[in-house]
């Protein structure tokens, strides 16, 4: 038996495990660090949307696609002194000089009467004192924002009274990749020392303390590893590797907490080192490997979305899932065989107990814990209990009924980076919203120009567009305006428009307008690129595969709980569970960071959620819920098989699985809480809201589902948790994830005299 193995691999070489172990680790952080802190922070954008299928067309026939890129030039002087205009032109000179650069422009660059009203509008602001310079970055996402980067820098900041800030998707690419980078070195820095100050509280020991937090840090390492193996075939985003991190460190201290916790019950029963390791192995090591087996399935479902973002986080989620099993089946019981008996030294909880003069607490038995006590209220009350739950769940859940998707933009950066600071001038001090200019495409088709132009000219009426950009001319309000062909162009029988517009295209008026735009007779079939449109796309693309995903999850739900209990019931009662946590999650992060009360905590509230949170916060979450899941059914599936299956024995055995994993569950959940708090102190806002709902999900399921909730319902449902059809059940006593032969014990606890029960899972 590969548990068997373990424990012996262990018993016979922990320091060469540990020596190895250590190794790797700086190994990894040597070799694959550098290649996963240079990821790109893109992959949000499905490749075959409309707006996709129109930037290829761009490039392919008009050299016209790519990233944004903006350069606002600023001057008290206004934009027409001497220094402004110098250092847009040496702006523009340097853009013009870099060959991955088209469509290169500035306030400057356009003969003044040729400067209508319209382009005046798009090109300085309000106040005269801000002109911009602006071009499009080709290439791969990785290339384009280190260009940006580095056109920037050049540029950035105050000389002779004139202050410059790029702007625009290609620089905010940078800014985010690079705030991420900073953002998980904070995490790890919260989260570590913090977690094992947690663990030092929960084991009483620094020495056992130590071995979950250094199973972590390798864990990462070896995630890591594996994340850059993985980019070398596929693209993956630099958010897989703050993910992939922060559940190496949630899984792998949870994981080692529940092994460390049970090789000491198994020293404390009396049984020798050796036999303690086999025994911890075989029923925690279990119980382990099947948490991490579900939380690979869950994640997997991540895989049905288009976006390399979301596959990219699968990737990573699912290497730090088997990374933190293998750390806890192997380097954790190499560990507890190295410490030996010093993994009981350090006890600071004895000195603690000494300053306030208290004695040693006894060990109670089941029946006098908190935890089964807090079961046997929940069972008792059962109604009241479920009916005030849900109602206070679901109210915290109302706000995500508002949830609003969207792309991201440079305000989910601090005012401190150059990309916001450009983009709050280009949205306030500018009449003409820049960032929401709609290209219209005609990949073939179109008869003649008189055709285009007419077309032009229809769009130009749209409320809302203050200019329309053609090979012909510039059109407003449905006539031309200006014979300068600027920013359009046509080849043979395909062309391209730009429509110019005041709304913003994150809003609701923005993505209205693209609707009305649409609904415009073309001259030939016609795809639309532009924020607008691509926040429509890759909304709608999320939704419709947030469904498929939905199905997988269903799915390894439903499996994983029948396997493992042999109930119907279960599954849907885990479900149910499990989305009630979720929905408090997305409520309480919707309200805070979407609508922006309290502050949205130190964040900019546009007034909707970035598309890539929901399945990352809800797959996320529902992983840990089924982490807790697997851990209590499986005890109370335990303490169902050994009772009398009398009137009592359904509640008992819900009470009794409390409390034997009751303790160790909001421990770990702790743990988490712990970890999740690192996300929350980064400084990209989407991530900080990603925090914050995974930090809600745990704490609501771990303290009000598990603890009071679960035995509710499950009170409620009596000897229906445990059924199913006669040939289900049949096939499942044969098939299952418990195991029917594992060795029997005395059970002390039990009050039942001689009775022998199966193994403990954990």
């Amino acid at each position: 038996m590969i548990l068997t193995r373990c424990a012996e691999f262990a018993l016979a070489a922990p320091r060469r495990i540990v020596a190895v172990a250590l190794f790797l680790l700086v190994a990894t952080a040597a070799l694959a660090g550098p290649v996963v802190l240079s990821l790109p922070a893109g992959g949000d954008e499905a490749p075959d949307t409309e707006a996709a299928r129109a930037e290829r067309v761009l490039d392919e026939k008009f050299s016209a696609a790519g990233r944004s890129l903006v350069f606002t030039v600023t001057s008290d002087a206004g934009v027409d002194s001497p220094a402004a205009a110098a250092r847009g032109a040496d702006i523009l000179a340097a853009l013009q000089e870099t060959s991955d650069a088209t469509q290169q422009g500035s306030y400057w660059s356009i003969p003044q009467p040729l400067l209508l009203p319209q382009l005046r509008a798009g090109l300085t602001s309000t106040d005269g004192r801000t002109g911009i310079v602006f071009a499009r970055l080709q290439g791969s996402e990785q290339e384009i924002a280190a260009r940006a980067h580095e056109l920037a820098e050049r540029f950035v900041g105050e000389q002779d009274g004139v202050t410059v800030a790029a702007g625009g998707q290609a620089v905010a690419y940078y800014e985010v990749e690079e705030q991420s980078g900073i953002d998980l070195a904070l995490m790890e820095a919260i989260a570590i020392p913090l977690s094992f100050l947690v663990m030092v509280w929960i084991f009483g020991s620094a020495v056992a303390a130590l071995i979950p937090v250094l199973v972590g840090i390798c864990a990462i390492g070896l995630t890591m590893a594996s994340l850059a193996v993985v980019q070398r075939f596929t693209d993956v985003s630099i958010f897989a590797v703050n993910l992939a991190s922060a559940i190496c460190l949630a899984l792998a201290l949870d994981y080692s907490l529940f092994i460390i916790n049970r090789y000491r019950e198994e020293i404390a029963r009396g049984a020798s080192r050796e036999r303690a390791l086999h025994r911890t192995l075989q029923t925690a090591g279990r119980t382990v490997s099947y948490s991490a087996l579900t939380t690979s399935l869950v994640l997997a479902s991540l895989l049905v979305f288009p976006q390399y973002v979301f596959r990219s986080l699968a990737y990573g989620g699912i290497a730090a899932a088997l990374m933190s099993l293998l750390g806890a089946l192997i380097l954790a019981p190499a560990f507890i065989v190295a410490f030996g008996d010093r993994i009981e030294t350090l006890d600071i909880r004895k000195p603690v107990r000494r300053w306030f003069g208290r004695e040693a607490p006894r060990v109670r038995p089941p029946e006098e814990q908190f935890w089964y006590s807090a079961a046997r209220f929940a069972s008792r009350h059962a109604i009241a209990v479920v009916v005030v739950l849900v109602v206070i769940l679901l109210g915290l859940a109302a706000p995500a009924l508002g949830l609003r998707l969207s792309m991201p933009d440079d305000r989910a950066l601090p005012d401190s980076h150059t990309s916001r600071q450009a983009g709050d001038l280009l949205r306030t001090e500018f009449a003409q919203n820049n960032i929401g200019t709609v290209q219209v495409v005609l990949p073939a088709g179109i008869e003649s120009p008189a055709a285009l132009t007419e077309y032009a000219a229809r769009l130009s009426e749209v409320a809302g567009v203050s200019m329309v950009t053609s090979p012909s001319g510039i059109y407003a309000e449905g006539r031309s305006i200006s014979p300068l062909a600027f920013d359009a162009a046509q080849r043979d029988d395909a062309g391209y428009l730009s429509v110019f517009t005041v709304e913003d295209p994150f809003s609701a008026a923005g993505r209205e307008q693209v609707t009305q735009l649409h609904d415009v007779p073309a001259p030939a079939p016609v795809l639309f690129n532009g924020a607008a449109q691509r926040n429509a796309d890759n909304s709608a693309v999320t939704m419709n595969r947030a469904l498929v995903a939905l199905g997988v999850v269903l799915l390894v739900t439903f499996v994983v709980i029948f396997l493992m209990t042999g109930s119907i019931f279960l599954p849907v009662k885990a479900f149910l569970m499990n989305a009630i946590s979720l929905g408090a999650a997305f409520g309480v992060m919707v309200w805070i960071f979407q609508d922006g009360h309290l502050g949205g905590l130190g964040t900019t509230a546009t007034g909707y959620t970035v598309v890539t949170i929901p399945p990352m916060l809800g797959i996320l979450a529902y992983c840990l819920a089924m982490d807790y899941e697997v851990f209590v059914l499986s005890r109370i599936h335990e303490e169902w098989l050994n009772s009398d299956r009398g009137p009592e024995a359904n509640d008992r055995a819900i009470a009794m699985g409390m409390a034997r994993t009751g303790r160790l569950v909001t421990a770990a959940a702790a743990v988490m809480v712990v970890v999740f708090l690192g996300i929350a102190a980064g400084q990209v806002s989407f991530m900080r809201g990603f925090g914050v709902g995974l930090v809600v999900a745990v704490t609501v399921d771990a303290f009000l589902i598990r603890t009071l909730l679960v035995p509710a319902t499950m009170s409620l449902m009596r000897r229906a948790n445990w059924w199913a059809p006669a040939p289900l059940a049949r096939w499942q006593q044969k098939r299952g994830l418990i195991d029917q032969d594992l060795p029997l014990q005395p059970d002390p606890g039990s009050g039942a005299g001689g009775r022998h029960r199966r193994m403990d899972l954990f």
